[in-house]
């Protein structure tokens, strides 16, 4: 029977506070770190958190702190649940509290806006003193949260690492697979995120269901030709935290990205909307595949639409109106 850890969690949105309960459940002992004393209030008092998991019962046992310094007291592992663009902050506060050793697991996807860094590039620059890992996969936080099945990935360079991580995170609804290959699902992650606004904005125009299929197995392609760049392996991104991720991802509105893809689609105002991280990624990810050379047209698309420089339809026609190839020479 394995040994229960102490697990803290920074960053009380939906799915830091699903992936709290769950390290609960899987007989842990764990602490969340919220920005806001509202919420961690209502999560200490209510069991409630009805801002980002609304109706859902939070187990009693969950506690929530505002105090970085006290979540990760006597932690024997960090889970970093705070969005991409405000990852480097976070750990910037959490280092002086941060014991040497302890594995920092990412479980935020994105590419840093203004570096063009990896997220674990990030974590090893301001925590030099920890192991980095990261957990990705098809995962809704409102599933997670009410129980039901889910499986994801979790990596690290040491694959002893990540084969520990894997059996002490997994719960009796969480399976947690194990890689070697960090580089490969964090790129999976990270431009899942940016085909979903490109799958929402064409079902958004209504340019039909055989339209989104053909961007999702094309964006794919896209997908597996930036990660074999970055060095990733093939059959990770065939994996959970690629094509599973992708899969998901394109396909319900409960994902963020694809609600807004669909908002921009259909010409609605995306003032106030959730965030969504792949906005964020675009714009870098366009970057980096222009300054290596690589071929990516709908993820350079994507910036396009949202810079407003491009509509969804005239994206559409463009991408038709490429030059036609074998399809396996990709």
């Amino acid at each position: 029977m394995r040994k229960p850890a102490t697990i803290a969690v920074l960053g009380a949105g939906a799915w830091g506070t699903a992936l709290g309960g769950t390290m609960l459940a899987a007989g842990n002992r764990t602490t969340l770190w919220a920005r806001d004393a509202a919420l961690a209030e209502a999560i200490n008092g209510e069991h409630r958190n009805e801002r980002y998991l609304p109706g859902i019962a939070l187990d009693p046992a969950l506690h929530a702190t505002t105090e970085i310094g006290e979540a990760l007291n006597g932690a024997d592992c960090v889970l970093a649940v705070t969005p991409a663009q405000t990852l480097r902050a976070v750990l910037v506060a959490a280092q002086p509290h941060m014991s040497r050793g302890i594995p920092v697991v990412l479980c935020a996807k994105g590419i840093e806006r203004e570096t063009g860094r990896l997220l674990s590039e990030i974590a090893a620059e301001v925590l030099p003193d920890n192991a980095v890992a990261a957990l990705s996969g098809p995962s809704f936080a409102t599933d997670l949260a009410r129980g039901l099945p889910t499986a994801v990935t979790v990596a690290a360079r040491d694959a002893k690492l990540a084969a520990q991580l894997a059996e002490s995170l997994s719960a009796p609804r969480l399976r947690c697979y194990s890689t070697d290959d960090l580089t490969g699902v964090e790129i999976g992650g990270a431009l899942k995120n940016v085909l979903a606004i490109a799958a929402g904005a064409t079902s958004g125009a209504g340019l039909g269901a055989s339209a989104v299929a053909a961007l999702i197995t094309r964006g794919f392609v896209e997908l597996r030709r930036i990660g074999a760049a970055f060095g990733a392996r093939p059959e990770t991104l065939m994996g959970l935290s690629g094509l599973g991720d992708l899969i998901l991802t394109c396909g319900s509105e409960q994902s963020r990205n694809f609600a807004y893809g669909l908002a921009l689609g259909r010409g609605e105002s995306l003032e106030g909307r959730p965030l969504a991280e792949g906005a964020h990624t675009a714009g870098i990810a366009a970057r980096i595949i222009r300054e290596r050379g690589l071929e990516a047209p709908i993820i350079q698309s994507v910036t396009e639409l949202l810079n407003g420089r491009l509509t969804v339809d005239a994206a559409m026609q463009a991408l038709l109106a490429r030059p036609l190839k074998s399809e396996n020479g990709h």
